[in-house]
């Protein structure tokens, strides 16, 4: 099993910026694919960014050019640096990791971007 930990959300005006991190309670080495997904009230879950072991990264059209998705493998932890937010960026942010074929998701971290 893998126990995920966000943190990092809060307020924020629109044009700035946000890191958010999900620590993770084993070395994600051993995680095939991690990633950030948001949910927007009245909305489904969607993919923002992933990071595949071997792979590399994918990211949502919508935050391209604006989020980055990263991993301090020392510290177990990937992170979701996003700048120049938008309005429409206001969600709840989960961490999600994939492993032998299994989905494990963190408790969510608000995001809200207004002025």
């Amino acid at each position: 099993q893998v126990q995920l930990v966000e943190s990092g959300g809060g307020l924020v005006q629109p044009g700035g910026s946000l890191r958010l991190s999900c620590a993770a309670s084993r070395s994600i080495l051993s995680i095939n694919t991690m990633g950030w997904y948001r949910q927007a009230p009245g909305k489904q879950r969607e993919l923002v960014a992933t990071f595949t072991f071997g792979v590399g990264t994918n990211y949502a059209d919508s935050v391209k050019g604006r989020f980055t998705i990263s991993r301090d493998v020392a510290k177990n932890t990937l992170y979701l640096q996003m700048n120049s937010l938008k309005p429409e960026d206001t969600a709840v942010y989960y961490c999600n990791a994939k492993k032998l074929g299994s989905d494990y998701w963190g408790q969510g971290t608000q995001v809200t971007v207004s002025s």
